[in-house]
């Protein structure tokens, strides 16, 4: 669907911040807190207003575009701020998403890499016997060596771990896949190295 489609978002000082889905800068840009980036064919970028892309996808359409009952709007594929001129924070959430990421869907135990469908969370020291639930203590296990190890320590279930786990060092949005002409237009706001950098062990 149009509306859930990827749009980065820049920062005022025009520097990549997020990604956003199209409903949400929709939103931002009726609601004026942001503007559509757009360039002209020779790699200069144009801003526009709500009212102003409305009218730049009425002389400028798109074979994919949004349709109300007056009118049809192009999907932005960058949008900037007008107020905000901080970076994010650069923590990665702790979420079972991003430690499936940080592991690479790999059994910390077995090393075998795994469906997602077929993988959960492990405390290494588990919960009862004071472990938290922190980047440092979780991992992805596969059912099989997470049933083995049990409410045990690694070492008393004669099991050990392939990496010790750490946070990671990466923002949430970095696996941006450039691949697609839909981000080909982020090129111009994100540095490819910085971004896809892959997670440190």
């Amino acid at each position: 669907m149009l509306l859930n489609s990827q749009v980065l978002v820049l920062n005022r000082l025009w520097q990549a911040v997020n990604i956003c889905s199209a409903r949400r800068a929709f939103a931002l840009v009726y609601a004026g807190h942001a503007q559509v980036v757009a360039t002209d064919g020779a790699n200069n970028f144009l801003t526009h207003d709500f009212d102003s892309w409305r009218d730049f996808s009425a002389q400028s359409p798109e074979p994919k575009m949004v349709t109300t009952i007056s009118w049809k709007i192009r999907v932005p594929r960058v949008i900037v701020l007008l107020l905000f001129d901080r970076l994010p924070k650069k923590e990665v959430k702790f979420t079972r998403h991003n430690v499936f990421e940080r592991d690479k869907n790999t059994c910390q135990y077995c090393g075998h890499v795994f469906e997602r469908s077929e993988l959960n969370l492990d405390h290494v020291l588990p919960r009862d016997r004071g472990g938290l639930t922190t980047w440092e203590n979780v991992v992805c296990s596969c059912i099989e060596c997470n049933t083995r190890k049990g409410n045990r320590l690694p070492h008393e279930a004669h099991m050990t771990l392939i990496r010790k786990p750490k946070r990671p060092k990466w923002r949430p949005f970095v696996q941006v896949t450039f691949t697609t002409q839909q981000h080909e237009s982020w090129r111009h706001f994100v540095d490819l190295a910085y971004w896809n950098v892959e997670l440190s062990d």
